[in-house]
């Protein structure tokens, strides 16, 4: 296997390309324009498509237009052109049809600033645009996992025709590390009976997202919380770090995860007992291994570069089983390790919220 050594934006393309996904959309942003290069460099290399867009709205369009061909595709922005992005999600969603969506998170609101945040998580964990949708959610913490959980985006939404997001901070995005370069793989899933090919036989095939009889789109959007449970059953993706016997749980995710593993081990040294939850699906949550932790830790601790939003599903999750607390940094503002050593400290010590 190759390695190399990478920016995790590029790391996305890579993934992308040896999950099958050979339609690329998008308009440049910082801190995601290395995602747009990278595709504009690969894509027509391996006989595939890349067009920059007039806009993103335009770009989730042409997403949504190939993703009914049964074509892989995909697009990447940064928070102020996700956002633009929402109505043809949600569209996507309601027509059932895959694709992946990439969202390097910068400050916001507004046009903010291109530094890194993770205030976009109610965005993405609970549906930016209209209606009873949801998309699934994959959050890595390293140039390598934004290549691998790219892979299982393609192969998730596939599976459940659903669009799937990576969603990264800015750091994430642009930090650069080795990588070990996937070998492609074939697209284990057919498309044939629900995808259109401008023929005859694919003409029932209709992508649309309109119900106009009630009891119909009662019906559609039932249909849809059904598949919604089922991946809630059996996608969520966590994992933890010496939390065997811990006293202090701390929940963090994407490059507040790397932080927290760093404070992590200073408090062993110290004596105190830490250990990390770390979501890798933000949606679906792992709220039972959130509850599970909760049972057998005294404190939870919630670290977010953000004033506090994931901070509300560790508290759906905990139900008052101990103590939530909350630490957060943002408008591009990075915790240390020491900061959060320190927070750790005094919830120990017996400090209050």
């Amino acid at each position: 296997m190759a390695r190399q050594f990478m920016k995790g934006n590029d790391a996305i393309i890579l993934g992308a390309l040896a999950a099958g996904c050979r339609a690329y959309y998008g308009y440049p942003i910082t801190p995601a324009s290395e995602i747009a290069h990278a595709a504009s460099l690969h894509f027509p290399a391996l006989g595939g498509v890349f067009i920059q867009a007039e806009s993103e709205v335009a770009a989730i369009n042409m997403v949504y237009g190939t993703a009914g061909m049964g074509i892989r595709a995909m697009t990447a922005s940064s928070s102020p052109g996700f956002s633009l992005k929402q109505e043809g999600l949600s569209y996507i969603a309601g027509a059932e049809l895959p694709c992946v969506v990439v969202n390097i998170v910068r400050g916001g609101p507004g046009l903010g600033n291109i530094a890194p945040e993770q205030a976009d998580y109610f965005q993405i964990t609970k549906g930016g645009g209209h209606g009873n949708y949801r998309l699934i959610a994959l959050a890595p913490n390293s140039a390598q996992e934004m290549c691998n959980l790219t892979m299982l985006a393609f192969d998730l939404a596939d599976k459940y025709r659903n669009p799937a997001c990576i969603m990264a901070d800015g750091i994430t995005g642009q930090m650069m590390e080795v990588v070990d370069i996937p070998e492609p793989k074939p697209i284990p899933f057919d498309h044939r009976s629900w995808a259109v090919h401008g023929d005859a036989q694919t003409r029932q095939n209709l992508i649309s997202s309109i119900f106009l009889e009630p009891e119909e789109l009662e019906k559609h959007n039932l249909k849809l919380d059904r598949k919604y449970r089922e991946i809630m059953a059996h996608e969520v993706r966590h994992e933890t770090y010496r939390t065997e016997d811990a006293d202090l749980v701390v929940v963090a995710y994407g490059v507040t995860s790397r932080i927290v593993y760093s404070a992590i081990d200073q408090a062993r040294e110290a004596g105190l007992k830490v250990g990390l939850l770390r979501p890798i699906t933000i949606w679906p949550f792992p709220s039972q291994a959130v509850a599970e932790a909760a049972q057998k830790a005294k404190q939870i601790l919630v670290v977010e570069l953000s004033t506090g939003q994931m901070v509300e599903d560790v508290q759906l999750a905990v139900l008052g089983r101990c103590p939530v607390h909350f630490y957060g940094r943002c408008g591009g503002m990075v915790p240390s390790s020491n900061e959060i050593l320190s927070e750790c400290e005094r919830i120990l010590a017996g400090g209050k919220n």
